[in-house]
């Protein structure tokens, strides 16, 4: 998403304190007269190469509220699953609105401050990312995102409510469970990317399992950068869970095994090292590594089992490391698969061959070197779900490699791609 650390403390606590201000008549758009509406002036932006619609909103930051998707299937009269093709363009949930030079609230006939406070952040974030090139101060082009103005209050009130305080329920469609009445909010992701919406069925009946490595106990391996440590448990598991995210937005039922119950979906650099993590069921996780492993696996196994005895064939487990090197090593994301298992080796070269893709169209000088290899891992040869593969994303300790690590874009895109091959397979 395009939002700094510093916009999100802002946006939380500024939406903490009340919920949005509902827009006047004059400023509420009007749902018999779409004439009118298709009059607006909304902000465009081409697609990118292997961006589906949750990519391209997610980066707009719009991909958290579910009027937003809604609004952007509208404008671009799409339907739910439709697949966004690069290099098109499409309108996004963003209303531009003549700037009066005075004020975000009597441009918009509003009354709350923080709504015209986030209006703002959002404008001057949007130039920060490079989403856009001019001030609206200067050029009176405001940019007003849709769901300030118009998304239920409930949806803004189910994103900052403090999680312990919210009923638990467990989803119908999902591995996951969702929190606050709504069956598309998701509180392992924290407070502000709890909500899910659902943009397609493509991976509905397909069930995954999703582990980051090592945890509680046991940090993995671990880097140095700019006076910080880095954490191979903290890194993988941020990736695993904006991946989980994408595919619970698939309609996947998705279980994800490793869990930390304050870390959701962070966007630092540098992510805290902690030793709070557990495994479902929120059972302590155990400091020997052989109980540690077994742990994970029966789990696994006991749902594999549950979900074949269902009826459902197709299961996926997918494991996410951070591997260790020397400084000097630099290495390309790569993968291990189950001996003797042809849909393991058939489903690690097809992600590695996305992998391949996006790594030619982005840096095609330097190529892509990822492997893929058999291995006996305990987690690939002790698991009996059919189709496991085991992920390798950089080497910690290479300054090179960190960068693949530190930076959230980075992070999001590593689970982009997963999650394209894992749609694609």
């Amino acid at each position: 998403m395009l939002f700094t650390r510093t916009m999100i403390c802002l946006l939380v606590c500024l939406a903490s304190d009340a919920q949005s201000q509902k827009p006047s008549a004059a400023a509420k758009p009007s749902a018999d007269k779409p004439a009118a509406a298709d009059a607006k002036s909304y902000v465009t932006a081409v697609a990118k190469t292997g961006d589906d619609m949750a990519a391209l909103l997610t980066r707009y930051g719009l991909f958290d509220f579910e009027c937003n998707v809604a609004k952007f299937l509208k404008l671009n009269n799409l339907k739910t699953g439709s697949v966004i093709k690069a290099a098109a363009t499409y309108k996004l949930p963003v209303e531009v609105v003549a700037y009066n030079g005075k004020s975000i609230r009597t441009t918009l006939d509003i009354s709350d401050w923080r709504v015209a406070k986030r209006i703002e952040l959002f404008n001057h974030s949007a130039l920060e990312a490079g989403l856009r090139t001019d001030n609206f101060i200067q050029t009176k082009r405001l940019w007003v995102p849709w769901h300030e103005l118009n998304c239920p209050p409930s949806i803004e009130a189910a994103s900052i409510t403090p999680l312990a305080k919210e009923r638990v329920v467990a989803s119908a469609n999902t591995g996951e469970k969702s929190v606050g009445g709504n069956s598309r909010n998701f509180a392992i992701f924290g407070k502000r990317h709890q909500h899910t919406p659902l943009i397609s069925n493509k991976l509905k009946g397909k069930v995954f399992y999703i582990v980051s490595g090592h945890g509680g106990p046991d940090p993995g391996a671990q880097g140095q950068r700019a006076g910080h440590t880095l954490c191979e448990d903290e890194y993988a598991y941020d990736v695993s869970l904006r991946l989980l995210k994408l595919l619970l937005s698939h309609n996947a039922t998705a279980y994800m095994i490793v869990r930390d119950p304050n870390d959701g979906i962070r966007d630092e650099e540098y992510l805290n090292c902690d030793k709070d993590e557990v495994v479902w069921g929120d059972k302590p996780i155990p400091l020997d590594q052989k109980e540690r492993l077994q742990q994970r696996c029966d789990i696994i196994n006991e749902f594999t089992k549950q979900h074949t005895k269902a009826g459902i064939k197709d299961q996926t487990l997918i494991e996410i490391h951070v591997d260790s090197r020397s400084h000097d090593h630099k290495t390309d994301v790569f993968f291990y698969y189950r001996p003797g298992s042809e849909p393991s080796h058939k489903l690690a070269l097809h992600i590695q061959q996305v992998f391949l893709t996006k790594y030619l169209k982005k840096r095609n000088q330097r190529g892509y070197t990822g492997t893929v290899t058999p291995r006996n891992l305990y987690m690939l040869k002790e698991t009996i779900t059919p189709k496991t593969v085991y992920i390798e994303l950089a080497n910690i300790r290479n300054s090179w490699d960190q960068q693949r690590l530190v930076l959230k874009n980075n992070r999001q895109a590593l689970a982009n791609w997963i999650c394209e091959a894992l749609l694609t397979h």
